[in-house]
């Protein structure tokens, strides 16, 4: 390890320049994430609620875009507009069914609200955050 590198939090007062940009192992890192075989298929816990169908089947149809702006925001490190982002996942997700989701927006919040971001973590959370919204489906058509 060189000598300016540590394992360290990084103060939020200190410039952030990563050796990867945010969220990518590559190149191409951050340009899809399929569902995969580690990734089963999430539904919602309303999926069968004939009063709730319709707002389910458009979050669902939203999350395409959110993921794209949580891309977008960690690509070009606007950690205002990932926490924000994070903090509306986090309460509409769990109001559709998707607990799931909401949870790993709470966690990407969370590492986001304390002094210092530790960049590492933070890719994490948002990897997982993308995977587990690219897990959830639309209700089956009844």
């Amino acid at each position: 390890m060189d000598e300016s590198e540590d394992d360290r939090p990084i103060p939020r007062s200190t410039p952030i320049e990563p050796k990867r940009p945010l969220g990518r192992a590559d190149q191409s890192g951050m340009e899809e994430t399929p569902r995969t075989s580690e990734s089963p298929p999430l539904h919602s816990t309303y999926e069968n609620d004939p009063d709730l169908r319709d707002l389910v089947m458009r979050f669902v149809d939203e999350l395409d875009g959110q993921v794209q702006s949580i891309r977008a925001a960690c690509l070009s490190e606007d950690f205002a507009t990932l926490r924000r982002i994070s903090h509306q996942l986090k309460g509409a997700a769990g109001g559709y069914g998707f607990d799931p989701i909401g949870d790993c927006a709470a966690r990407l919040e969370d590492d986001m609200l304390g002094d210092e971001i530790d960049i590492s973590d933070l890719s994490e959370r948002v990897e997982d955050l993308i995977t587990t919204c690219r897990a959830a489906v639309r209700p089956a058509d009844s």
